[in-house]
């Protein structure tokens, strides 16, 4: 019987060789997977939008539905960044890659998702399609993720790519399709509805804000939230989920 270690050794191989023979066909695969969770972000942000008025129901609709964008990474076959600090930390653990090996890989995937997820959202900004509402509501969006404790912000970003690692973990293990679906929509709206930080998902709400707002918004401390939601991120899934995972199933040496 195939260990969990040896298949997520094995798909962690598949993700470096492919970028390491194909960077072009891999960057595209990061692309799209941004591309997927811009799709999610402009169903959840117009939901939250509209929603603005009741507080409440409008952060579980955001919640509830942003999971669609993971849903579609996992189902159509695509690279994001902070499922890969999971998945290819592994083979990194066992011995069978560098870790230095694994960075370019890591880059590539970051930036192919920013440029995927940044590039949907700037274009429904620019649709014009619910300004309305959409100026107000990113508007709170923006005060509020601006305004931030750097450990906290670390820790939620930690806590984000747990639960995201968990979710994609999941959607390794889970057989049955609808089963594999409800569990990654509720693990994804676990970390959405606390106000956990996604670097990806970040991308594409401040290209939004970015491009509705413009001047209206201080952005100095933009690069910062970025940085600290990534790093935390990877921590979440490289070490927080990562570690554990490969103690649990390692096989023990004779």
């Amino acid at each position: 019987m195939i260990s969990d270690i040896e298949v997520l050794c094995k798909l962690g191989n598949i993700k470096y060789n492919l970028m390491k023979n194909d960077p072009f066909r891999f960057f595209v695969r990061s692309f799209m997977a941004g591309a997927y969770l811009g799709i999610a972000a402009i169903l959840s942000y117009t939901l939250g939008a509209l929603l603005n008025d009741h507080s409440v129901v409008g952060k579980i609709a955001v919640a509830g539905t942003f999971g669609i964008g993971l849903v579609a990474i996992v189902y159509l076959g695509a690279e994001l960044f902070t499922g890969n600090c999971f998945v290819t930390i592994m083979p990194v653990l066992k011995g069978e890659l560098k870790f230095r090996s694994i960075l370019p890989m890591w880059l590539t995937c970051y930036v192919g998702n920013m440029v995927g997820i940044a590039l949907i959202c700037f274009l429904f900004i620019k649709s014009g399609s619910q300004e309305s509402i959409m100026i107000p509501y990113l508007q709170g969006v923006m005060e509020s993720k601006l305004n931030f404790s750097v450990i906290e912000l670390l820790i939620r970003g930690i806590l984000c790519n747990f639960i995201v690692c968990v979710a994609a973990y999941s959607g390794v293990k889970i057989k049955d399709e609808t089963a594999k679906l409800i569990v990654i929509m509720i693990l994804v709206m676990t970390f959405v509805l606390p106000g956990f930080e996604h670097c990806v998902a970040n991308g594409g709400i401040f290209a939004m804000g970015m491009t509705q707002l413009g001047n209206t918004i201080n952005w100095s401390l933009m690069p910062i939230h970025m940085l600290v939601s990534s790093i935390g991120n990877i921590l979440g899934g490289s070490v927080l989920l990562a570690v554990p995972i490969y103690i649990m199933f390692r096989t023990p040496q004779k």
